[in-house]
């Protein structure tokens, strides 16, 4: 299997609060809510790199479409990575995600490998790592 992700959907609760939350509070650039017109279609895509997207699709039309039922999560199931280029950028990040509602739940320090992080849950329960890391070469 060659590794083609090109999409990773997260399931929220709210999709107008949680595309609020990434595009105005975070700013991460979207065309929008789409679907709407469809049951259970609604989604929001945000441009990430490389072709990479993230999208938002309400928990439970999610879980219509794939004929499973809506159970409780966690939010250690699996951790985003947000890799910036400084330790100051992970404290904007942090800060800004915050501001936009995040909950802190690590606040940004030096870890034991040699870089800088910091964890925050967005709205939905999804854990997030901001994260500096020496060893790797950002681009643009």
């Amino acid at each position: 299997m060659k590794p083609r992700i090109t999409v990773i959907t997260l399931a929220v609760n709210n999709l107008e609060q949680s595309f609020n939350f990434y595009r105005r509070g975070l700013g991460l650039p979207s065309e929008g809510i789409i679907g709407q017109e469809f049951e259970n279609g609604a989604v929001a895509f945000f441009e990430l790199q490389n072709g990479l997207k993230l999208a938002l699709w309400e928990r439970k039309s999610l879980a219509e479409e794939v004929n499973l039922p809506i159970d409780p999560s966690s939010s250690i199931e699996f951790t985003i990575g947000h890799n910036v280029g400084s330790k100051r950028e992970v404290d904007q990040v942090m800060l800004e995600a915050e501001k936009a509602g995040a909950k802190i739940i690590d606040p940004a320090k030096d870890v034991f490998w040699g870089g800088y992080s910091g964890h925050f849950l967005d709205l939905d329960g999804h854990l997030w790592e901001v994260v500096w890391n020496p060893e790797w070469e950002l681009e643009g």
